[in-house]
């Protein structure tokens, strides 16, 4: 709950943070989101904090160890696809001149998509942006980006408004957003 009213759907701008949360999704695919937000801190710890850059650098011995870290999901595929991914993201910021903030916002046009649903059944589980985002991901490289993960990461992130018009939050990431405006350019 706290999550949901504090974090979720608010627009994140900051490319440490759309990292965790890019990580983060990738891990809960197949499980409950309550499952990793239980686990969030573990996963802190155990992933330098989400620095992509050290991330980067770990080895096989790195992901035996994290293989029997009880604080995250310890499954193969998902230690080295944040790896991997951690990996592409160091390629990304390199090569692309806005940073990965600007990079992922641009799957939105650099603001957020704000939706107005009424029934949580409405909302949809992709875009045309999360299927180019998806798209646009695997062709760099990174892993557990699929079209259902990179749109539960839109939400997240704010990049779409997926309040329900009825929820209290609903107003006030619409407020947050138009207040925000558009993606900063990177420095």
């Amino acid at each position: 709950m706290a999550y949901h009213d504090n974090e979720w759907g608010v627009p994140s701008y900051d490319p440490h943070h759309l990292f965790e949360m890019l990580l983060l999704e990738g891990a809960q695919a197949g499980l409950s989101w309550s499952t990793i937000l239980n686990k969030r801190d573990g996963y802190r710890r155990a992933f330098d904090g989400f620095d992509a850059y050290r991330i980067a650098c770990y080895d096989q011995q790195k992901v035996s160890q994290l293989l029997t870290d009880p604080s995250i999901v310890r499954n193969r595929l998902k230690i080295e696809a944040a790896i991997i991914n951690a990996r592409c993201f160091v390629a990304l910021v390199d090569e692309h001149p806005g940073g990965f903030a600007q990079y992922l916002w641009e799957f939105v046009g650099g603001q957020p998509t704000q939706n107005a649903w009424t029934r949580a059944e409405q909302v949809p589980t992709s875009t045309p942006g999360s299927d180019a985002m998806a798209r646009d991901l695997r062709r760099r490289g990174f892993k557990f980006v699929g079209t259902t993960i990179c749109y539960a990461f839109m939400q997240a992130v704010g990049m779409a408004n997926d309040h329900t018009t009825d929820c209290f939050r609903y107003p006030q990431i619409l407020d947050f957003s138009h207040a925000r405006g558009r993606v900063p350019k990177a420095r």
